[in-house]
């Protein structure tokens, strides 16, 4: 399982980069060329929504951005450094702690909080989950005391 990863600083222009990257990447990795614009508009959106939340609470941390390269799946994470809730403020936990995909195991799991895609509200933060779950084939958002992580994955 290959790895690549990019950390980039706050700043909207670098959203345009980190598209490109991540379809550069998707397609080496096997993506289907189908798949390949879900995966950039969904990506950007994600990292668009941490540029905002850096820009407004942590503007000198730079995003992070992880693609991994899985045997039957394209993963892409998308992590920012504002701890709780993401830059519209709007997510509600509805799960509990420590709560992960079938089969993952995560450091620390014992501090991630699952946030829940369902029942989003009007906000724009929410919009932009719900763009994210529209495009990507698996969606889960979750919020630890280091940040908010979008995990978007797709078939290969």
């Amino acid at each position: 399982m290959a790895t690549v990863e990019l950390s980039f600083s706050a700043l909207p222009v670098h959203v345009r980069t980190a598209r490109l990257i991540v379809t550069a990447v998707a397609r080496r990795s096997g993506v289907p060329e189908a798949l390949l614009d879900e995966v950039r508009l969904a990506v950007g959106e994600a990292c668009s929504r941490a540029v905002e939340a850096h820009l407004e609470h942590c503007p000198d941390e730079p995003v992070r951005l992880e693609m991994i390269d899985g045997k039957r799946r394209f993963e892409v994470i998308v992590s920012d450094s504002v701890p709780g809730d993401d830059a519209a403020g709007t997510l509600s936990a509805e799960s509990s702690p420590g709560q992960d995909p079938p089969g993952e195991s995560r450091p620390g799991e014992e501090d991630w909080q699952e946030l829940s895609l369902a029942g989003l509200g009007d906000g724009a933060g929410d919009l932009g989950l719900a763009v994210i779950a529209g495009l990507a084939d698996d969606v889960v958002v979750s919020s630890t005391p280091k940040g908010v992580q979008i995990r978007m994955s797709w078939p290969k």
